[in-house]
């Protein structure tokens, strides 16, 4: 991963989005397991039904996870200041997202910060997920 220079980066400019895979009942029970998050709406479908769901749902963590990808193929994580989201819709079993994320400011300081727009959609252009961060670039006259 090569970071950017501040000087290199314009508003407007889009970050390398990252495709997920649909999201499966094994995705969600393996990341219950990692995250220790064992609410029934995302692993037991008969839950889901009594909370009014058609099926369980992805954990809104998960999204959050694969949204910060966006910045950490990016930047290093030492880089980002702030994070931030939205949780816009839920992410159904077979929702095939696309994180994506683009500079929507600049000149936020002198330390040379960028400020990030992200969001997640699906394959359908749901969103599901919208946030924000601030990063912080390198300028060229500190390195």
């Amino acid at each position: 991963m090569s970071t950017p220079l501040y000087e290199q980066v314009s508003v407007g400019d889009d970050l390398p989005a990252i495709a997920k895979p649909p999201l499966t009942r094994a995705t969600l029970a393996l990341f219950a397991g990692a995250s220790a998050d064992h609410n029934p709406v995302h692993i037991d479908i008969d839950a889901a039904r009594d909370a009014g769901l058609p099926d369980v749902i992805g954990h809104g963590m998960l999204t959050m996870a694969y949204v910060a990808q966006v910045l950490t193929g990016w930047v290093p994580p030492s880089a980002i200041r702030s994070y931030s989201v939205r949780f816009v819709a839920p992410t159904r079993i077979g929702n095939a997202l696309t994180c994506t994320g683009a500079v929507v400011a600049k000149d936020l300081g002198p330390d040379g910060a960028v400020r990030i727009a992200l969001q997640a959609v699906d394959q359908f252009g749901d969103v599901k997920v919208r946030g924000e961060a601030e990063v912080l670039l390198a300028r060229r006259d500190t390195i």
